[in-house]
């Protein structure tokens, strides 16, 4: 499936938020306004996990190349992953949020 085919608006799981289409020709993979995510990669992009858990933000990292990645982890069966901020787009991540989890 191709990113214009993904980059599509949701509603959040978690926070029950309605997330838009990210606009800076990426795809969203989480939510800006919570920073939650759903289980549905093994591998970033892949689709292939069964599990469907929300994947709750646990810190972030900066990667010199990527920028700053949220680390996610999910609630249930524990698989950690990474994902990129949403930046330079509408609806951009909360930055506060982004901040408090790289302390």
């Amino acid at each position: 499936m191709s990113k214009k085919m993904e980059n599509t608006g949701f509603i959040c799981e978690n926070c029950g938020k309605e997330v838009p289409k990210i606009s800076n020709g990426s795809y969203r993979n989480h939510c800006p306004f919570c920073l939650c995510s759903k289980h549905v990669d093994n591998k970033p992009g892949d689709r292939a996990s069964e599990c469907g858990g929300i994947m709750e933000p646990i810190s972030a990292d900066y990667h010199f190349k990527k920028g700053i990645q949220i680390v996610h982890k999910c609630k249930k069966c524990g698989h950690v992953m990474k994902n990129m901020t949403a930046t330079e787009t509408e609806n951009e991540d909360d930055f506060d949020m982004v901040m408090k989890l790289m302390q």
